[in-house]
């Protein structure tokens, strides 16, 4: 009887362990074959349409070779592994890494977390979650523009036409052309005084005074910089060839486009869109639409003439040049950063 007892109790025992061991949870550095890396998921910036940069880290190797590293992503595992999208990053001398994940889509939440593989199997660090950018921007008067990602930067693909700042104060319509002359402040206008045909399609004609008050563009926007106009145009290829892949396609000759014809060049590889807007000039006429396009940047050039940048129908590049405060040229904004 008593080793009837005692067998009992000692397959309660066996079975007991069997269980524990079994319910034991796996832990999150060892696989079967010995220990993964340990990795951090770090920083992140430049959110932008379809782009974010991510870093991160491989704090403990356990003295296996990490053989890849990179990121995973996905926009409904909170925890995403390899099995989801994800991308490679270069190896270098240091446990740091960081990669652009790109590809996305606009205003989406995403689940990103860094990974790294060593003969053991995989790592992760902590998923963070990022929501890109919307695919349109609205400005204070309910205007809807299109967006787009051009290397580092996310420009209005759009001219602008707001008649407000951002703060909702009324910009000054100068219709009069003995007025437009004699501005030394802030005003606007449309092409030929004509909203109906030129407003949408076109955007507004503003002078500088109305850009250097600083409030013109949307909340979390800007005009762009002599600086960023020529980063734009560098990661283009630079001046000579930059400019037909800014201007939108087609020609008014064959109804296929705003420019007239040659449109020298014209690819729009970027997505800017670039529309010949014509501009005012200095005794308020109006000119070259459908020719010539013009854009003011926030910077001076000295205490009366602005850099500026101007597409041609008849040429492929980006004409940079400083020209009177007083005339009327469009506007493109860029994102804050």
């Amino acid at each position: 009887m008593k080793t009837t007892t005692a067998f009992k109790a000692l397959a309660i025992l066996l079975v007991s362990l069997i269980l524990v061991t079994g319910c034991k949870k796996k832990s999150d550095t060892t696989s079967a074959s010995g220990p993964v890396p340990v990795v951090q998921t770090g920083n992140y910036n430049n959110v932008l349409l379809s782009t974010i940069y991510f870093l991160g880290s491989v704090t403990a190797d356990y003295g296996f070779i990490v053989t890849k590293r990179g990121f995973c992503w996905s926009s409904i595992n909170q925890n995403p592994t390899i099995q989801n999208d994800t991308i490679v990053c270069p190896a270098n001398l240091t446990n740091s890494f960081s990669g652009y994940i790109k590809g996305l889509k606009g205003q989406t939440l995403y689940y990103i977390r860094a990974y790294a593989t060593n003969i053991n199997g995989t790592g992760y660090g902590s998923a963070v979650s990022v929501t890109t950018m919307d695919s349109t921007l609205t400005d204070i008067d309910n205007n809807h523009y299109r967006i787009v990602q051009i290397g580092s930067q996310v420009w209005m693909a759009e001219n602008l036409k707001t008649t407000k700042y951002n703060d909702g104060t009324a910009i000054p319509l100068v219709t009069d052309s003995t007025a437009w002359l004699n501005l030394t402040t802030p005003g606007y206008c449309w092409y030929n005084n004509d909203a109906a045909t030129y407003k949408n399609t076109y955007g507004a004609l503003y002078n500088w005074y109305v850009v250097n008050t600083g409030k013109l563009a949307p909340t979390g926007w800007h005009v762009p910089t002599d600086a960023e106009w020529t980063i734009l145009t560098t990661y283009l290829g630079g001046d000579s060839i930059a400019g037909g892949k800014m201007k939108s396609t087609g020609t008014i000759e064959a109804g296929t486009g705003l420019w007239y014809s040659p449109n020298t060049g014209a690819i729009n590889e970027s997505g800017f869109t670039a529309v010949p807007a014509g501009y005012r000039s200095s005794y308020g006429t109006f000119n070259l639409v459908g020719l010539n396009g013009y854009w003011w940047s926030s910077s001076e050039y000295n205490t009366t003439n602005v850099w500026c940048r101007r597409l041609s129908s008849d040429f492929s590049d980006v004409y940079r040049y400083d020209d009177r405060e007083f005339l009327g040229f469009s506007v493109r904004c860029i994102r804050d950063f």
